[in-house]
């Protein structure tokens, strides 16, 4: 099953403790919001996934197993 990270914009406080477990997948923005990568998660990375989301203070960031997540900037 393919497996994408998503963030809920709401959620998220901007801490930037995602990008600093998994910035291979997660840049953050010039006011310390995550930037989600929205290719799928490799399997050499699901374990760094793992503890990135296990370890947000604010329960924002997430796999979505199907489909690609939109970003905000494909959002209308």
């Amino acid at each position: 099953m393919t497996a994408f990270l998503r963030v809920n914009p709401i959620m998220c406080d901007g801490h930037g403790l995602c990008a600093e477990l998994l910035p291979e997948r997660i840049r953050l923005d010039d006011w310390g919001y995550p930037i989600v990568d929205p290719e799928p998660i490799p399997r050499h990375l699901a374990a760094h996934a793992k503890r990135a989301i296990s370890a947000c203070p604010t329960l924002a960031l997430a796999f979505a197993r199907t489909g690609r997540p939109a970003s905000l900037a494909e959002r209308p």
